[in-house]
Parts: structure tokens; C-alpha cells; sequence
């Protein structure tokens, strides 16, 4: 079954965008990014901005707004079973020819591997050649290839950026 993301997070001047997949059953449940307990991606924002899950969730996208920093997906849609990446069929990417005509991201960082690869094979390069491209390893539970610290260190560049 067919399944669809969320709305990007997104002031006019934002200068840094976060792409993630696509929303787990939770995000999409709740209509909330990274809502999942265990995705670190909200602790890695406090340290970055003080976007952190102690925050209510309309105040989080309030502070990443203020800071320039744009949270999205790179699928706006897709057929899945559970929250799985892995288990993506039939994506949809999301419209980035708009969302680069109307926000002037210096850079992209992707939330994983997954997000890179898509973007990179689903967007034409026009849309975001004047952005640097950077992959940070993923804030999800499921992968756990990498201590918490060493994701936190990489996280960090987002802090140069804003």
C-alpha cells in the first residue's frame, strides 16, 4: 500500500536542508519527524541547536527554522511494510525542483546512506548544483555500526554550517 511522507520543515532563508528517507510508521502516525523514541536524530539536534526532544515538537520545528536548518524526505511517497528501508518499493521522490527554486541550501546532509543513494539517482544534478552534498551516518535504531559519539562528531558539521 501506497504510503505518504510529510511536509518539509522549512523557513524561506534556509541555508542547510536534512534529508531523511522516508517517514517511519510512527513519524507518519503522528505526523512528526524522527518520532520513533530510539532515532537519535532530535539528541543529535539539541547538541547541534538545541532542537531536542525535551522541546514540544511545534517548538523544535520553530528553532530549526530560526537556525536555517530544513528537515525533508527524499521520497514523497513509496509502498513499505513496517519502517524498513530496506523494504522501500515503488518511491516517489519528493518535488526538489521547487524546493530548490524557492531555498538557497548551501548544504545538503543526508540522514544515511539510503537517502544519499536515492537522491542521487532520482534528482537531476541542475537542482542542487550549487550545494555541497554530505552523507552522515543514520540516526536510526537499526543501524548500530557506529557508536553514538563517533555519529555525534560527524552530526557536528551541521553546527559549521548554520
Amino acid at each position: 500500500m501506497m504510503k505518504t511522507g510529510l511536509l518539509p520543515i522549512a523557513g524561506e532563508d534556509a541555508a542547510v536542508l536534512i534529508l531523511g528517507t522516508f517517514p517511519g510508521e510512527r513519524s507518519l502516525a503522528t505526523g512528526q519527524y524522527y518520532a520513533h523514541p530510539r532515532n537519535i536524530f532530535w539528541d543529535m539536534l539539541d547538541e547541534i541547536c538545541g532542537a531536542g526532544r525535551q522541546q514540544p515538537y511545534e517548538k523544535r520545528c520553530e528553532i530549526l527554522i530560526s537556525r536555517r536548518i530544513a528537515v525533508w524526505d527524499v521520497l514523497q511517497a513509496c509502498d513499505r511494510d513496517g519502517s524498513a528501508d530496506g523494504s522501500i518499493r515503488q518511491p516517489v521522490v519528493n518535488d526538489f525542483a521547487t524546493f530548490f527554486g524557492n531555498h538557497h541550501c548551501r548544504t545538503v546532509f543526508f540522514n544515511g546512506q539510503l537517502a544519499f543513494k536515492l537522491f542521487t539517482k532520482h534528482v537531476n544534478p541542475d537542482h542542487f548544483k550549487n550545494s555541497e552534498l554530505v552523507v552522515l551516518p543514520s540516526t536510526s535504531p537499526a543501524y548500530a555500526g557506529m557508536p553514538v559519539e563517533d555519529k555525534c562528531r560527524r552530526w557536528n558539521r551541521i553546527a559549521w554550517c548554520i
